[in-house]
């Protein structure tokens, strides 16, 4: 099973902004909610913004979870109102078509690999942020059709990007994230390449709320 979920935040309480501030802590919230967790288990999250007063935890989950938490420590508890939405998401998958077309919207990790040369000549391959936008539209324009879709012409842009730096674990080394939020229109190629998509994530730092890719009825 996948399901998808839906927490409202409250942004004023002392916990929301520490959970607003580390993707880290963030994703030790989602990990809280499934009761069975184990690190086989695929797990998406994103903070969705668009309006910023009332900012929306959504995540992807293979188990169902539960949100009480979160409600409680960051949310509305006492309001009226859902406080959290959970769905099964495998009707929305099991309904792709080729064909359809979509507006979508993801926050991804636009990366590529550089080979460093080390002083005692060892080589190494890390993984580095791409930090122009012309780098990161290329990034997640070659690789659409890995991921089941078409983009339509033109469509495809960045909305943010931003450079992120936390702490892993409280304390020590920092863990440093370019971050792109794309969005655009594309058209379903491959149906059960996109519902693994939709259900795995594109690109990396998936626990840092990368990847999280939502669809939406196409405007005309």
């Amino acid at each position: 099973m996948t399901y998808f979920s839906a927490v409202r935040i409250n942004p004023l309480r002392a916990a929301s902004r520490k959970l607003l501030a580390n993707p880290r802590a963030m994703h030790g919230a989602v990990i809280g909610g499934l009761a069975d967790y184990s690190a086989a288990e695929r797990t998406l999250w994103r903070v969705d913004t668009s309006n910023p007063r009332r900012p929306t935890l959504l995540v992807v989950t293979e188990s169902k979870p539960d949100w009480t938490h979160v409600v409680e420590q960051a949310g509305w508890p006492d309001a009226d109102g859902a406080h959290c939405d959970v769905y099964d998401y495998e009707p929305v998958l099991n309904s792709l078509k080729p064909g359809q077309n979509f507006a979508f919207l993801v926050t991804a990790n636009p990366v590529h690999s550089v080979l460093r040369q080390r002083a005692n000549t060892e080589r190494r391959t890390t993984r580095t942020g791409l930090r122009t936008a012309d780098a990161q539209l290329a990034w997640f324009a070659q690789r659409a059709g890995g991921w089941g879709f078409e983009l339509a012409a033109d469509s495809l842009r960045v909305s943010a990007s931003e450079r992120l730096s936390f702490a892993k674990n409280g304390r020590g080394p920092k863990v440093t994230l370019t971050t792109a939020t794309f969005e655009g229109s594309l058209r379903v190629t491959d149906p059960d390449a996109l519902a693994q998509a939709l259900r795995s994530g594109l690109g990396p730092a998936k626990a840092y709320g990368c990847g999280l890719l939502t669809l939406s009825p196409a405007t005309v």
